[in-house]
């Protein structure tokens, strides 16, 4: 709950938003698009009203040199933060095998968990706070969507409530879409209360069309999960900025014991700007390189760079301005445990694994006032040590779940 109120207050935050992505806008051309039509949304002035997060904080048991550990975050996913549907589901899988061993007493303490229950009820009360009974949810989907079933299980959800989802894409609002003179959003002439984002996260999913169908939503009153400055606030820049001594608590003042607990959870993140900080975090990075990640502006996964990767990259950025584009993060050493991966085509053999621990968090806001501010389930992936990145879309890991002992 401490991370949706720290994203709320980095989304509302206009002048550390442009302060913190100044470096990062003049060399990562994705970045300043989405800024540009941020400034341009708030030159017209902000039309909604409601704000709506769906959130998920990752995170990794760091094993420290004393034999302790401490739960440290890897990230904050903003935008089309996933598996939520999935991981509602892989609970019963585990009972269920558990129990064809007849391991009943194990199979009870698999942790209920179902996000997509409680990442819909974020969606409805935005919904219900936008005011329109005939309004529906407007799902922005990609042509070829792998990950669907995950979806499916929040709109099945919202229709539980009596909410319609449509699902469309980026290319169908451009050509059907449409904002009246009260920037209220209709699509195929039915209005729209709550835009939910499952692209445009990549580069990749924008062509020139796509990007004016963004902003067109971006200028509705609709409520946008997320709307352009929470997807900023989610910027592995911003992410190391909020880790500088003094910021948490300007951005959430009065609140030292939200800031304690945030705090506790840093791993150590590094600027690269111009400048004698960032020359030293390169030379850091390059003295020992299997202490660090290098970290692009990006999300989806799959884009960190480790090891030589990351020493042949900074030694080809560290006189270019382009490595502004970039931070570099402390790598988390997390305890190895032995376990069974189940996945197509491959043998099932014992196997040194590592996980990451997802927390989904919801918040709405109405105006100023935070109407709800919740955690509404966990996400579990694990994977072999031998993979350095990549997730369960890369093939690499699996969806697991904790088992308390």
């Amino acid at each position: 709950m401490d991370f949706n109120m720290l994203v709320d207050a980095v989304s509302q935050n206009a002048a550390f938003l442009e302060q913190t992505l100044s470096s990062t806008i003049k060399r990562d051309n994705f970045t300043a698009r989405l800024f540009d039509i941020h400034k341009q949304v708030l030159k017209e002035g902000i039309a909604q009203t409601v704000f709506l997060g769906l959130n998920r904080s990752d995170y990794m048991f760091q094993r420290n040199a004393d034999g302790s550990t401490a739960l440290k975050q890897i990230e904050i996913n903003t935008i089309s933060a996933s598996f939520g549907g999935l991981a509602s589901r892989t609970p019963a899988v585990h009972r269920h095998v558990l129990n064809v061993l007849s391991k009943t007493k194990e199979a009870a303490k698999i942790l209920s968990n179902n996000p997509s229950k409680g990442l819909a009820l974020g969606i409805a009360k935005a919904w219900e706070l936008y005011g329109s009974a005939n309004a529906l949810v407007l799902l922005i989907a990609q042509e070829k969507e792998r990950n669907i079933f995950d979806q499916r299980a929040i709109e099945n959800e919202l229709l539980a409530r009596n909410i319609h989802v449509i699902r469309r894409r980026f290319e169908d609002v451009s050509e059907k879409g449409s904002l009246d003179q009260d920037r209220r959003l209709f699509m195929d002439g039915q209005e729209v209360a709550v835009v939910y984002f499952r692209d445009g996260y990549m580069p990749s999913q924008y062509s020139p069309q796509n990007w004016e169908a963004r902003l067109l939503l971006e200028r509705s009153c609709a409520v946008k999960c997320p709307d352009i400055a929470t997807q900023l606030a989610g910027t592995k820049k911003v992410q190391q900025e909020l880790s500088r001594m003094g910021i948490l608590e300007m951005l959430l003042p009065g609140q030292p014991e939200s800031v304690a607990r945030l705090r506790a959870t840093f791993a150590g993140l590094y600027s690269l700007d111009m400048g004698e900080e960032g020359d030293l975090a390169i030379a850091e990075a390059l003295a020992a390189p299997s202490q660090f990640v290098l970290k692009p502006q990006r999300e989806g996964g799959g884009n960190n760079l480790y090891g030589e990767e990351m020493v042949q990259a900074l030694e080809r950025l560290k006189e270019s301005e382009e490595r502004a584009s970039y931070i570099l993060m402390e790598k988390i050493e997390a305890e190895p445990f032995g376990n069974c991966l189940l996945r197509p085509g491959s043998p099932v053999q014992v196997v040194q694994c590592i996980s990451e621990l997802g927390i989904f968090g919801v918040y709405v806001r109405q105006g100023k006032t935070l109407v709800m501010n919740k955690h509404v389930g966990h996400l579990l992936r694990t994977k072999a040590m031998e993979h350095a990145d990549g997730g369960v879309a890369a093939g690499v890991a699996v969806l697991d779940n904790p088992y308390p002992v």
